[in-house]
């Protein structure tokens, strides 16, 4: 299970891109980590909503992912992110969890902390869908 959720995950150029990498795999649960650099912020100094919101997305996704069959794929059908606090810190963590896992369609919780000198505050909260899709999903 392990592999195959990291090595979905080391084709996306975007998580790439982002300098976002993996920091948990369980079933039905992924953390993902964005270490803060000037490239993720806004212009307060702050990580920038897209930053957090695409890492939110895709913890979701593979959170779902570890649930689904071997020769299934994952697509987003819909989230929803409420942005709580600004995202201060040395690293934010992007937990998604399975709330509902169909035959079909998945609900995931995605959550956000900011990690600060290690205390987590929590700065974004939402809800996903996701859809199982056989193969690679073109």
């Amino acid at each position: 299970m392990c592999k195959r959720i990291q090595d979905s995950f080391d084709r996306q150029g975007l998580m790439a891109h982002l300098g976002a990498r993996i920091a948990h795999i369980g079933p039905g649960r992924v953390h993902i980590e964005l270490p803060a650099r000037p490239e993720v912020t806004q212009q307060h100094g702050y990580f920038h909503a897209g930053a957090i919101s695409a890492i939110a997305d895709s913890a979701g996704g593979y959170a779902a992912y570890t649930l689904f069959p071997g020769n299934t794929d994952v697509l987003t059908v819909e989230y929803k992110i409420n942005l709580l606090a600004p995202a201060v810190g040395d690293v934010v963590e992007a937990v998604g969890t399975v709330v509902k896992s169909g035959r079909t369609l998945t609900v995931c919780q995605l959550e956000v902390f900011a990690v600060r000198d290690g205390r987590r505050k929590l700065v974004a909260a939402g809800q996903q869908t996701l859809i199982r899709v056989d193969g690679s999903g073109r």
